[in-house]
């Protein structure tokens, strides 16, 4: 089968495999992968009471700031898709851009990151549920000590048992759940913008308004903004996933381009304004619930909209939430997938089964969902875990982004990029741009990496293991994996012959 074929049909031979995942997935499914992982609904009313907290109205520019640094990365990625549509974009990306050390480093990162991410948020659950029927409270009234965390770890656990199921009975009855829950959390996202700004009560001149955060700090105002934005950059980013999808999708060299960028886009849009209008629709921006965990935007929703109204969108959030945590868990199986049909992960063999009745890998999906509840259980005695889970997966999807598009720009600068291949001219290519995008996605992925990292007393609280946690952690994973890889894991690799292209002479 020669290459012009290859467009055709999106076979994969060119990379060496064959194809053993079902392509079943449009347009708009995967564009609503890459907007279900993002989830502006889950990102904006889980950690907006964070981003207020400590930098009051004028926290909102952080969102157009973070937009703009994550725009650039998407267009990178963009590009790549067009070019590598594979499964486990990240790690397939970086195989083609750098050596093995390296593509093995950013899907292990990507992979433990998606895993610690599916647990986080989850934790969304507790912040919304309560709040619709006081029935979900199931731990005590929610004033004791440990009522919100230990709840959390419950409602957490049901969730992830349900989108273990899901994944596991098949890539469409997923993109069926997920494409309804987006175009709920879409028209959702429309009404509560709609609603909010019928109800505005302060002026525009709000978002210039600090409330004497940063006072005593060390960086003033500027300091305080910077812990505000964490609350941003902990919601835009898993626009990836629409190309993670790759395989499972009919036309991806054209699809996939379009979604991620679609997917960023329509998502700063959307959260833009649901967090400017709830901000300018507040009855009293003073009020000390609004920056607080048991306030937040939900608390603004209840008060400006009324009790019915106002329970009518947090089911809304809830649906939502589910849909964001399903999209995290597919995008997680479709790394571990990719990695273990290059016989990169131990029981590569098992872990890279696809099942031949579902079409998908069910190891996998259980081995994620049992391994994502047992980071919940964590939770329990320790409540300030809520930022650190967070920030530590945050933190590993920038540097996993950052294995990418730092070899890319080696590249570039090399004049390797992009690939000269005739038969790409329907891929998306940023042409001249390329160069100048691509460094300042390194750049700003790099400051961006830091600023979550910092250990501040004030997002990590006084516990010295958690202010360094993501230090701890971080460093914990990438350096034992990257001695079981260079001691054991590099030797081995290799595409599994189950998975090997059926036309040898067309792979690698």
């Amino acid at each position: 089968m020669g290459g012009t074929e290859h467009r055709t049909d999106n076979g994969l031979a060119e990379f060496g495999y064959s194809q053993s995942l079902e392509r079943s997935i449009g347009k708009f499914a995967s564009f609503a992968a890459g907007v279900s992982y993002i989830s502006v609904l889950t990102g904006t009313f889980q950690l907006f009471y964070f981003g207020y907290h400590w930098g009051g109205p004028a926290y909102w520019w952080s969102w157009p700031m973070v937009f703009t640094g994550q725009l650039m990365v998407a267009l990178c990625f963009a590009e790549l898709a067009g070019h590598y549509p594979v499964a486990g974009s990240v790690y397939n990306w970086s195989k083609q851009l750098a050596g093995p050390t390296t593509s093995w480093m950013a899907g292990w990162m990507m992979l433990t990151a998606s895993i610690v991410t599916l647990s986080a948020t989850a934790l969304a659950y507790q912040i919304t549920l309560p709040k619709i029927w006081s029935g979900f409270q199931i731990v005590g009234d929610g004033g004791g000590e440990y009522d919100f965390a230990i709840n959390a770890v419950i409602l957490g656990t049901v969730l992830i048992a349900f989108t273990t199921l899901i994944n596991a009975l098949g890539v469409k009855l997923m993109s069926r759940i997920n494409s309804t829950g987006v175009f709920i959390e879409l028209v959702a996202a429309v009404v509560i913008i709609v609603l909010l700004a019928i109800h505005i009560h302060n002026p525009p001149t709000v978002l210039f308004d600090t409330q004497g955060r940063g006072a005593g700090m060390p960086l003033g105002y500027f300091g305080a903004f910077l812990i505000a934005s964490l609350a941003s950059a902990y919601v835009m980013y898993g626009f990836d996933t629409a190309s993670s999808l790759g395989e499972e999708t009919v036309d991806p060299r054209n699809t996939a381009p379009a979604a991620i960028l679609r997917a960023v886009t329509a998502s700063f849009v959307l959260g833009g304004l649901i967090l400017l209008f709830g901000i300018l629709a507040a009855p009293d921006l003073t009020d000390p619930l609004i920056g607080d965990v048991a306030g937040g935007l939900q608390y603004i929703v209840l008060l400006v909209l009324g009790g019915t109204l106002g329970k009518i969108i947090l089911i809304s959030i809830a649906i939502a939430i589910t849909v964001c945590v399903l999209a995290v868990h597919t995008a997680a199986i479709r790394m571990m997938f990719a990695m273990a049909r290059d016989n990169a992960l131990p029981a590569a063999a098992k872990l890279a089964r696809v099942d031949p009745r579902h079409k998908t890998p069910i190891v996998p999906a259980v081995l994620i969902g049992a391994i994502a509840v047992g980071i919940l259980v964590v939770n329990i005695r320790t409540p300030e875990i809520f930022t650190a889970v967070t920030s530590v997966a945050i933190i590993m999807i920038y540097i996993a982004y950052l294995l990418v598009t730092t070899p890319m720009l080696i590249q570039r600068l090399r004049g390797e990029w992009p690939v000269h291949d005739p038969e790409d001219r329907q891929s998306f290519s940023l042409g001249r741009l390329g160069l100048p995008i691509n460094i300042l996605a390194v750049l700003w992925g790099s400051l961006m990496a830091l600023n979550l990292a910092w250990p501040r007393v004030e997002v990590y609280g006084e516990r010295w293991y958690l202010r360094w946690v993501a230090f701890i952690f971080i460093g914990f994973v990438a350096l034992s994996g990257l001695v079981w890889f260079r001691l054991r894991g590099r030797h081995k690799l290799g595409t599994l012959p189950e998975h090997m292209a059926d036309n040898l002479e067309e792979a690698p």
